[in-house]
């Protein structure tokens, strides 16, 4: 009978936010959703829902939607079931001339026993009428 080692819970933490680590830096593209439970629970400031199938779709809009995407990512820590991510989103708008958007924010990650992501919320340091202006009004404070 062969006998897998067995691997600490501190493991599996590690390998999760190494997982995310690589996800944000490649955002939007080729994300690892099997890091999420089937009914992760999400919310922003514009949606919310359950389900990584909806979730994927989020995503999928966002890539192709919007371009030149970055994920710039300032701190990511975990302590015990939350993960904590902070960040800035950097995406150009679809408009004729091409307007640069940036939303500061933060994310909160709950993990569950199976080391699933089981709810993600994000936080926007602006409000989504600020998002929606940068498409006409250059904020010096948004892009910051």
């Amino acid at each position: 009978m062969d006998e897998q080692p067995a691997t600490t819970n501190n493991q599996h933490q590690e390998d999760l936010i190494a997982i995310l680590r690589e996800d944000y830096a490649k955002f939007p593209q080729d994300q690892t959703y099997d890091i999420y439970a089937d009914e992760v629970y999400f919310k922003d400031p514009l949606n919310e829902f359950r389900g990584v199938k909806r979730y994927r779709s989020m995503i999928g809009f966002l890539a192709g939607f919007f371009s030149n995407i970055e994920m710039e990512v300032h701190n990511l820590v975990q302590e015990r079931a939350i993960i904590k991510t902070e960040w800035t989103l950097h995406m150009t708008s679809p408009l004729p001339w091409k307007p640069r958007l940036s939303i500061p924010g933060w994310s909160e990650l709950t993990v569950n026993e199976q080391n699933l992501i089981a709810s993600h919320i994000d936080y926007w340091q602006i409000s989504p009428w600020q998002v929606l202006s940068q498409n006409f009004f250059w904020d010096k404070k948004a892009s910051q």
